[in-house]
């Protein structure tokens, strides 16, 4: 799986099954919506995980309940490996000094063609603008 530096990997694909990928600080919309369905896929993840224990423990399982099993038990393990890789993505790598660095505009302007290049999609959000009232 490829990771763009500075770019988080999303839990979802588009519908061509490439990967999708957000750039901004982590704090918006998008983002608490990628975090909410990582969440939903561990947990989700973890509900599979027992019902295969009950089920193999059963000894009586048909051919056709280990199959189904299988199938959910990769595609579980699919995303959850998304997600860690994802999360990875983002840990500061040993002995950086400033994890909050912002990139320069030539920077963000060579990732975005990179973005293209690979014919991955990416998703800018704009931190919202703040408003005072005097």
């Amino acid at each position: 799986m490829d990771i763009i530096k500075g770019l988080r990997l999303l839990p979802w694909s588009d519908p061509e099954g490439k990967p999708c990928y957000l750039a901004g600080d982590g704090t918006g919309y998008l983002s608490r919506v990628a975090d909410n369905v990582e969440s939903v896929q561990i947990g989700m993840a973890a509900d599979l995980l027992d019902h295969a224990s009950d089920l193999l423990g059963d000894r009586v399982a048909t051919q056709a309940q280990l199959h189904f099993l299988a199938c959910r038990l990769t595609e579980s393990l699919r995303d959850v490996v998304r997600v860690a890789t994802s999360r990875g993505a983002r840990l500061p790598a040993p002995g950086d000094e400033d994890t909050d660095t912002v990139q320069d505009e030539d920077s963000e302007c060579n990732s975005s063609r990179t973005s293209r290049s690979l014919g991955i999609r990416t998703h800018r959000i704009q931190p919202a603008e703040r408003s005072t009232t005097s």
